[in-house]
């Protein structure tokens, strides 16, 4: 499933929620079509009731069984995923600088690797050298698609191989 989203924060008191949308156009969204949510480790499938785009890449959105602000509150903070998204719909990131957690500069994408259940980036550091970065929702910190921006965790000891 592909990272289409997060929850920003409840909008008013029955369940309203604010939702950015990450690398994903919000008027490609299917909204037949279920989102996801997970619980202890485990999807879980909303439904939109309504979604209401705010700007572009916002919209407040209402999602099955989320009836008040309890309930929108402990959805604050979650990610947002779909299934239904095709490979070639993802971001190609060559060229975009990575920036460490610490927004300090590591070096420029030159190509991804796609390895099952492990996709990485190839990114190339100031002293010419390539590193292979592990690329993967829990690590993306932050993306800019207008400044062509990665903030990434990085794992220690990583820059130095």
């Amino acid at each position: 499933m592909l990272c289409i989203g997060k929850v920003l924060k409840s909008n008013g008191t029955d369940g309203e929620l604010l939702v950015s949308f990450l690398d994903v156009n919000p008027q490609d969204i299917d909204l037949q079509e279920p989102v996801f949510i997970e619980f202890d480790g485990l999807p879980v499938p909303f439904y939109f009731e309504s979604f209401n785009q705010r700007g572009n890449n916002r919209a407040l959105v209402r999602l099955t069984g989320v009836r008040s602000l309890k309930d929108a509150d402990e959805l604050a903070g979650s990610a947002l995923y779909a299934d239904y998204f095709e490979e070639e719909d993802e971001e190609d990131f060559t060229g975009w600088t990575v920036l460490d957690q610490d927004k300090k500069p590591v070096g420029k994408v030159t190509d991804l690797e796609d390895i099952p259940g492990n996709t990485c980036l190839w990114v190339r550091k100031a002293d010419g050298t390539e590193v292979l970065l592990p690329f993967h929702e829990d690590l993306l910190l932050e993306a800019d698609p207008e400044k062509q921006i990665l903030i990434l965790q990085i794992p220690e000891g990583i820059l130095d191989l």
